[in-house]
Order: C-alpha cells, then sequence, then structure tokens
C-alpha cells in the first residue's frame, strides 16, 4: 500500500520511466491537465505565474494530459508540449497522457483520489483538478477544476514553509 507519492513510478513525455520520489523534499502541484479546455488559458497562465514565483523556495507543477473529458487532449505529448511552451511560454514537467478514472485509471491519480476525495464522490470531475503535495509526499488538499490556481497561493506558501 502506498503511503505518497514518492512510491509512484510514472512515464514522462518521451515514455520513460520517472520515479517521483526524485521530488523529495518539493512542494508539488499535481494536475491533469488538456488543451483544449475552456479552463485551459486560466490555468495555464496561473500555474506558470505560481511556478515563476516559487521554483526558487520549491515548488514544481507535474503536469499529466488526459483526454477523458470531451476529448479535450487529442494531441500527442510532443505536440502538447509544442502548445503549452509556444502559447503560454511555460514548461512544467509533462508527462505521458493518462487515464484518471476508471479500469485504465493511472495508480498515481487512484491513490490521489483516495487519499484525498471529492465533493460528493472521488473520481476526477474534469480537467485541471489540482492536487497539493507537500515536502513529504503527502496530499495536503485537493482542488477542484474551476478553483484558480491563484486561489492555492495561501496554501503553497504554508508548504513551502514546512520542512521535512
Amino acid at each position: 500500500m502506498s503511503s505518497s507519492v514518492y512510491d509512484f513510478t510514472v512515464k514522462n513525455a518521451n515514455g520513460d520511466d520517472v520515479t517521483l520520489s526524485q521530488y523529495k523534499g518539493k512542494v508539488l502541484i499535481i494536475v491533469n491537465v488538456a488543451s483544449q479546455c475552456g479552463l485551459t488559458n486560466k490555468n495555464y497562465t496561473q500555474l506558470k505565474e505560481l511556478l515563476d514565483v516559487y521554483k526558487k523556495d520549491g515548488l514544481e507543477v507535474l503536469a499529466f494530459p488526459c483526454n477523458q473529458f470531451a476529448g479535450q487532449e487529442p494531441s500527442c505529448e510532443v505536440d502538447i508540449a509544442a502548445f503549452v511552451a509556444d502559447k503560454f511560454k511555460f514548461e512544467p514537467t509533462l508527462f505521458q497522457k493518462i487515464d484518471v478514472n476508471g479500469d485504465k485509471a493511472s495508480p498515481l491519480f487512484t491513490f490521489l483520489k483516495n487519499e484525498k476525495g471529492g465533493f460528493m464522490f472521488d473520481a476526477i470531475k474534469w480537467n485541471f483538478t489540482k492536487f497539493l503535495v507537500g515536502r513529504d509526499g503527502k496530499i495536503i488538499k485537493r482542488f477542484g477544476p474551476t478553483t484558480d490556481p491563484k486561489d492555492m497561493k495561501k496554501d503553497i506558501e504554508a508548504a513551502l514553509g514546512e520542512r521535512m
């Protein structure tokens, strides 16, 4: 049974294994993303602003493309990375496209949902569900798709202020 996000290995956008334990001591925002969603512009813009301000303090954004919601992420990882870099001048750590719900859901997202259930039910409801993870790899808080990343500042600052 997993006890933190550090117990997981995921695939990066190039298909290589990445052990999340390499992020020990960092504060993470783990988010399922999509390029053609009505929430895309606001989320990518504000996530970039947060990373610009807090990366030096240990914040990382881990973005997992997902096409499960109205087919709003049909592109391959190379095209997604180019879109985000070109349009938003933002280069989050991008991972391989995954499912976040259902039988083929990523084990990481299954863990995240089990640790911090959602309002009324635990499933990821839409693109840009955000999980704030502390320096110890434990999930601090879940933020719904309509929560602006800028509204996470207080929680991010508190998490960054905590030492392992």
